[in-house]
């Protein structure tokens, strides 16, 4: 915006004081415009977007993995709806992008580096309890809003072994599937040490951090970039909840 260079130039402590009709009139501005800005230098609009862009921000400080759509989400339970195309727009300005990026187009493009090892390698099968986990998130829509539904299923059970619903997909409910899980199977002796938790590559990161809590159970990661594999092995915790 060049109204503040205006103001500037005219103010009387200016080393050289410019008129502000002598500088419009050079740089090709209306003055009524201007006088407009002066008696009211932050607009409705403007004071607007940054309410918007406050709650995008914060959003984004909490869940550096989502997008613009997800903050969006995220910036309305925070009292400040917008259209996806407006999140867009501010994320887009202030460089706001999801920790995971968009993959690269065309023959240059080459994929990254997995998250972390993957300990399953499509083998889906456990010799006992307590060996391998799958999980994943589900959203499911509600009269009341969006639920989303994160299940741990153990293989050699093909049972649910913890799960956890929350209003809003954030990194706590991942952790408290996994708490739930290991508070379940860490009973009656049970052992969960060495345990590997496998997921994809998907839009939460609580089980991208879960596995620093070694103390709480011992569970190992098993990140894949392949998220068909989850799909297959995966596919029925959500219902298996539900049911």
């Amino acid at each position: 915006m060049i109204y503040p260079l205006v103001r500037e130039l005219a103010a009387a402590g200016a080393r050289v004081r410019v008129p502000v009709a002598v500088t419009c009139r050079v740089l090709k501005i209306a003055r009524q415009p201007y006088y407009r800005w002066l008696a009211d230098p932050v607009t409705a609009a403007e004071l607007e977007a940054a309410y918007r862009a406050n709650a995008l921000h914060d959003a984004h400080l909490d869940d550096p993995e989502f997008g613009y759509r997800y903050l969006a989400v995220e910036a309305a339970g925070a009292g400040e709806p917008m259209a996806e195309r407006t999140a867009w727009a501010l994320c887009s300005a202030m460089s706001w992008w999801s920790a995971f990026g968009k993959p690269r187009r065309g023959k240059a493009g080459r994929p990254g580096p997995p998250v972390h090892d993957d300990r399953v390698q499509r083998v889906f099968t456990a010799p006992a309890p307590n060996r391998l986990w799958l999980t994943d998130i589900t959203e499911h829509p509600t009269a009341e809003g969006k639920l989303y539904l994160c299940a741990i299923k153990d293989v050699h059970s093909n049972r649910i072994v913890g799960y956890a619903m929350d209003a809003r997909m954030q990194s706590r409910l991942a952790l408290a599937a996994l708490e739930s899980a290991v508070a379940r199977r860490a009973t009656g002796g049970n052992d969960v040490a060495g345990c590997i938790v496998h997921s994809d590559r998907g839009s939460q990161g609580g089980f991208h951090r879960s596995s620093q809590h070694l103390d709480r159970g011992g569970v190992c990661r098993g990140d894949s970039r392949l998220e068909q594999e989850d799909q297959r092995g995966a596919r029925g915790c959500a219902s298996a909840v539900a049911g």
